[in-house]
């Protein structure tokens, strides 16, 4: 059931990385825009308004991108500008909200429950709004209900730099005419499957028996189907940035087989870059650490751009054990870390990346998610 007495907004900042770019070369505003891959194989990661009008979308080939926009201006990205400016934000939000969780590098859930004793959520809400904005120079638009999926849907509803608030027991009617792709949890395959069944419309969703869902679509169905009705009791989690995420392997047998090694080394990594995406982070640091027999360790690291993706991290861990490795030395661990961790979507991972290579790492995510981290992996060169 929905708790009516919960206060959840939802904080979305518009185009985020075209904003950023924006307020570093204002000659750009109001100009298709389109970052991501600079190659014709790479993938639009965010583009402007100005190319969206074009059919231009996030996650489509930078090929495609072009050929409906040929006019655009295409930049790469800079994550560690991004994540400066969402530290920005972060700031003023922790300075105060009294409960928040940071979603991604551009999205916040903020728990006001009970403020509205002492303040009303909406009048706050719109102050911290405006605040943002006066502070930062970004664009953002925000969305209040009585929970997380209704607030999120509600600022998508009123993008660019909108407000929009859904007073508690209106839940059910403010989705009931929207498409159901409109719901967080929905992708677009699993909203092509409920289209196939007939349901274009959260009312339609709504009105559907659970059974018949959860039977089509599993535990999934049921989810779907409490969402469709304006139930979400998902709580905001508490902010805390991680720093960094290891793993590590002591063998039985200490070990010379360098292609034993490096086959480990591509284990750990892939398994930490998915844990890394399923987590909505990239890493701008990758270390490898080594322990002989003797028990001597050592470690070395090196800074990347940001990322998520398996290739370059896999890459840079290889290259950095190949100088670490002494041969003929039997090694009796061996470990991975990721550190210089940042908030990020998988569209954060673009910048470089193939439309193959991305599709592929989503294709292999996905079993992971249903089997197990360690179901699936690409094999070695």
């Amino acid at each position: 059931m929905t708790h009516f007495n919960r206060a959840v907004l939802h904080l979305d900042l518009d185009a985020f990385y075209v904003a950023v770019e924006c307020l570093r070369n204002d000659a750009l505003r109001g100009k298709p825009l389109i970052i991501g891959g600079s190659s014709n194989r790479g993938v639009v990661a965010s583009c402007s308004y100005e190319a969206r009008a074009f059919g231009v979308r996030s996650a489509m080939p930078m090929r495609q991108a072009l050929l409906l926009c040929p006019e655009a201006t295409v930049l790469k990205g800079d994550m560690e500008a991004y994540s400066k400016h969402s530290a920005l934000v972060r700031d003023v939000i922790e300075e105060q909200a009294p409960l928040f969780e940071q979603a991604s590098i551009d999205e916040f859930y903020l728990d006001l429950t009970g403020m509205d004793r002492h303040i009303g959520c909406w009048h706050w809400s719109t102050e911290l709004r405006e605040r943002i904005i006066r502070e930062t120079g970004l664009p953002l638009s925000v969305g209040l209900s009585v929970n997380k999926t209704v607030s999120k849907v509600g600022a998508g509803e009123v993008k660019p730099n909108g407000a929009k608030l859904v007073p508690a027991g209106t839940e059910k009617g403010f989705l009931a005419p929207l498409p159901v792709g409109k719901i967080p949890s929905i992708g677009r395959e699993t909203e092509r499957r409920l289209n196939l069944l007939g349901v274009r419309t959260c009312q339609t969703l709504s009105e559907l028996p659970p059974r018949l869902l959860e039977r089509e679509f599993g535990k999934h169905g049921l989810i779907m189907w409490k969402k469709a009705n304006g139930e979400d009791d998902s709580p905001v989690v508490p902010y805390r940035e991680q720093d960094s995420m290891s793993s590590e392997r002591t063998f039985h047998a200490d070990t010379i087989d360098l292609r034993f090694l490096q086959d480990e080394i591509r284990r750990q990594t892939a398994q930490l870059a998915y844990e890394l995406r399923s987590k909505g982070k990239l890493t701008a640091c990758v270390t490898i650490k080594l322990r002989y027999s003797d028990f001597n360790t050592f470690t070395r690291q090196a800074k990347i751009p940001y990322t998520a993706q398996d290739s370059p991290l896999t890459e840079q861990a290889l290259l950095l054990f190949e100088k670490l490795y002494e041969r003929r030395q039997g090694v009796r661990l061996l470990g991975v870390r990721f550190s210089e961790l940042v908030p990020g979507t998988s569209q954060l991972n673009l910048f470089d990346d193939t439309e193959k290579e991305s599709r592929l790492l989503a294709a292999m995510d996905k079993i992971r998610d249903r089997f197990g981290k360690g179901a699936v992996r690409k094999g070695g060169k």
